[in-house]
């Protein structure tokens, strides 16, 4: 760790923290925010796959 780095600020969504004090509008954002992420994700993985594809060919040719 850099002593110049600012500390980071803990997640705004722990995964498998208590659900109990957390309002019906604060579970929706959550889902919205957790969908928004498993998009993101699964774009990043077909973007590496691709790449990864590409370059078989290429090393195969």
């Amino acid at each position: 760790m850099d002593l110049d780095e600012p500390p980071r600020k803990p997640p705004a969504i722990v995964i498998g923290e208590s659900l109990d004090t957390i309002s019906l509008a604060e579970l929706e954002h959550r889902i919205q925010a957790l969908e928004s992420e498993i998009d993101r994700l699964r774009a990043e993985i077909a973007r590496k796959q691709a790449s990864r594809s590409a370059a078989d060919a290429f090393f195969r040719a």
